[in-house]
């Protein structure tokens, strides 16, 4: 299941929540305040080699 996190408009504290739904907003864990989706960066490439030509594989729509 994917992990979304939320960030509280009150106490912005960030949360993460398993969810199979992706929900919008949540109720922040902590004060209860409404909390909203935020987008999660993260990095999925371990190598620190540049690469030669695109880092997305042939035919998956992106260049």
């Amino acid at each position: 299941m994917p992990i979304y996190e939320y960030r509280c408009f009150n106490c912005e504290k960030v949360t993460e929540k398993i969810s199979r739904v992706k929900l919008k907003e949540i109720n922040c864990p902590d004060c209860g305040a409404r909390a909203e989706r935020i987008v999660s960066v993260f990095s999925g490439k371990s190598d620190s080699t540049p690469s030669s030509g695109g880092d997305c594989a042939p035919g998956s729509g992106f260049s």
